[in-house]
């Protein structure tokens, strides 16, 4: 079955070219003009993925509560978001978020076709079968790929699909420097430097509600970042 996946856009040319784009890729596309419409949809049934507005109709900042409110109901479900706003403020809200990637709209079709089929192969890399479950442990952490879960100290930790790789990529070669294109690839997602920042930032800060203490990942300046032995 083909993969689902949500537009919420208010601008309507926009949003049909996303769709008539997304269908010609062999997705299945739902679209919406405005947070309520999406919400009452998402309530029946979630997307495979959701890609968002920030601005929604007479909401400026409908699709950031949008988002937050799909990151309550699934903190695994792949989410972009598509906007107009280019600034770092909007971009780094939207990531602390919870949204796993960030595009403006001026991005190429086919690098925005590119982005989505990245987050899709990530799912899809945990979902296939396996003799035996892949169990990474670290100290006091614990994640099944299988599950896609994590927990510290026995305590699950509600990653995103980008977070949860890139815990993986730092946590499965303890003590090693990872740098940010090598985390882009683990994770495989395609953003920034700014962008990786944020996303740790809202990793550590998940960790340290669960564990005040925590200080398990380094920065290394000028090369990026290490899980601790």
């Amino acid at each position: 079955m083909s993969q689902r996946i949500a537009i919420v856009e208010d601008e309507q040319a926009i949003r049909e070219n996303y769709a008539e784009m997304l269908t010609k890729q062999g997705y299945q596309v739902q679209t919406y003009s405005n947070r309520k419409q999406a919400m009452a949809a998402f309530a029946e049934r979630l997307p495979d993925l959701a890609i968002i507005d920030i601005g929604l109709e007479d909401e400026i900042d409908g699709g950031f509560i949008l988002c937050q409110a799909l990151r309550q109901m699934s903190g695994s479900l792949p989410i972009i978001f598509l906007t107009a706003r280019d600034n770092d403020f909007d971009t780094v809200s939207g990531l602390r978020m919870g949204a796993d990637d960030y595009l403006t709209k001026d991005i190429s079709m086919p690098h925005m076709i590119a982005r989505i089929a990245a987050l899709f192969r990530r799912i899809e890399a945990v979902s296939e079968p396996k003799e035996q479950d892949e169990i990474i442990q670290c100290g006091p952490l614990q994640m099944a790929l299988d599950r896609m879960t994590t927990s510290w100290n026995g305590q699950l930790i509600d990653l995103t699909v980008t977070e949860f790789w890139m815990i993986y990529s730092l946590a499965k070669s303890p003590g090693h420097v990872k740098n940010r294109q090598q985390l882009m690839q683990d994770a495989k997602v395609y953003v920034d430097d700014s962008t990786i920042t944020s996303h740790v930032k809202r990793i550590r800060k998940k960790f340290m509600a669960v564990d005040g203490a925590f200080d398990c990942i380094d920065t290394v300046y000028g090369m990026g970042y290490r899980w601790k032995a």
